[in-house]
């Protein structure tokens, strides 16, 4: 009977938490579709020639729920624009936003997260928050410069990091149209985020 009765409790919380991973994947699936078509539009890709042309769809790391994080998030006081480093020599304007503690396997992880002062000017990005980093799947399953995360400014302490939904730059398709900010070291990350968009170096021979 005391079996029964603990089946029936656990039931409800079971329900709830399928329904919770199967919305989480579905968002991850959106992505998914919507970064391809992002590629294959002629209007929006940044690939050219026949990379454009051959381009079926881009390949991704397994969706894995584990390298879906709620980080503890801290707000920056009294942050200073800076000038962030990018591909081509020059410089973008951002500022610190706040920084995102998280944990990983049982061990944390500290990435901070920039504003674009160029974007906030614009109604539709004034509340995205920008997030580069590295980790130990560069220059083996990842571009070698790092992966970006767009994410948009929490509402309380803690802000979802889903690693699922990081992408390459568009410095990794395109060098020579764009011209994307380099990864401070502060967010580099000595673990393998097998999670995202993978890369294949075949857009720059």
């Amino acid at each position: 009977m005391k079996k029964y009765l603990i089946i029936l409790l656990l039931s409800p919380l079971f329900i709830f938490a399928q329904k919770k991973a199967s919305k989480e994947m579905a968002e991850i699936q959106k992505f998914q579709k919507e970064l391809n078509a992002e590629y294959l539009n002629p209007k929006e890709t940044p690939l050219r020639g026949d990379n454009f042309t051959n381009f079926k769809e881009h390949p991704f790391f397994p969706a894995d729920l584990k390298y879906r994080v709620t980080a503890k998030f801290v707000k920056t006081e009294n942050p200073q624009p800076f000038d962030l480093p990018t591909s081509s020599g020059k410089t973008k304007s951002y500022r610190e936003y706040g920084k995102a503690t998280f944990e990983l396997e049982g061990k944390p992880y500290t990435l901070t997260l920039y504003q674009s002062l160029d974007l906030i000017k614009q109604e539709k990005y004034k509340d995205y928050l920008f997030l580069p980093f590295r980790d130990a799947t560069n220059e083996i399953d990842t571009y070698g410069g790092g992966k970006y995360m767009d994410l948009k400014i929490p509402k309380g302490n803690t802000i979802v990091l889903d690693f699922n939904q990081s992408y390459q730059p568009y410095c990794a398709y395109n060098a020579y149209d764009y011209n994307c900010p380099v990864v401070p070291e502060e967010n580099r990350l000595p673990v393998e985020i097998k999670a995202g968009v993978m890369y294949q170096d075949i857009y720059h021979h």
